[in-house]
Parts: structure tokens; C-alpha cells; sequence
């Protein structure tokens, strides 16, 4: 069984690590092109499947483009993986809305 928790954390953990860079001044654009190959990985890890690939895909262009650091790519993934996706939503149902005239 997946750990949610855990994933969060590490989640939150590797999202600090992609921000830390832009706080370095000259290196941390250099930083970024060891980090955004390594956190694809471990997107890729964290999240098996179709979805897993796509996110890695998607965390190694916001690590490299220069500016989008502070895009939460990890916690995003977490989010969608766990409380945006339509499967979870099942159980809510549409019910018509009666207007009255």
C-alpha cells in the first residue's frame, strides 16, 4: 500500500530542494542541470505508471527553464494523485437543480 504521507513529505522535501537553487546566486542555474535529471527520476519513482512518466517529464522542464523554480511540481503531483483525481471523486453524484418561476 501506498504511503500517502510519506510521498507528501518527500513531495514537499524535493520541491524545497528544486526553490533552493534560485537562492544561490550564480551556481544555482548550474545546480539546476544535475537537479532536474535527478528529480525526474525520482518523480518517476515516487509514481509508477503513465502519470509517473508524464510528471518526470513535466518536473525535469520546470527544474531546467530558468524562472519556473517556484512551480511546487511534487506537491502538485501529490495533490492531483490524491485529491483532484476523479476516481476519488466517486462517490459524489450530480442532482438536478429545480429552478421555480
Amino acid at each position: 500500500m501506498i504511503d500517502k504521507n510519506r510521498l507528501l513529505i518527500k513531495g514537499l522535501a524535493f520541491d524545497a530542494l528544486g526553490m533552493a537553487t534560485m537562492a544561490i546566486p550564480v551556481v544555482g542555474p548550474f545546480l539546476d542541470l544535475l537537479w532536474a535529471p535527478y528529480a525526474a527520476k525520482k518523480m518517476q519513482e515516487m509514481y509508477s505508471g503513465k502519470k509517473g512518466k508524464i510528471a518526470s517529464i513535466l518536473v525535469f522542464l520546470e527544474e531546467i527553464l530558468p524562472g519556473t523554480d517556484i512551480i511546487p511540481t511534487f506537491t502538485l503531483m501529490w495533490l492531483y494523485t490524491f485529491i483532484w483525481k476523479k476516481e476519488n471523486n466517486q462517490d459524489l453524484t450530480l442532482r438536478p437543480i429545480r429552478v421555480r418561476k
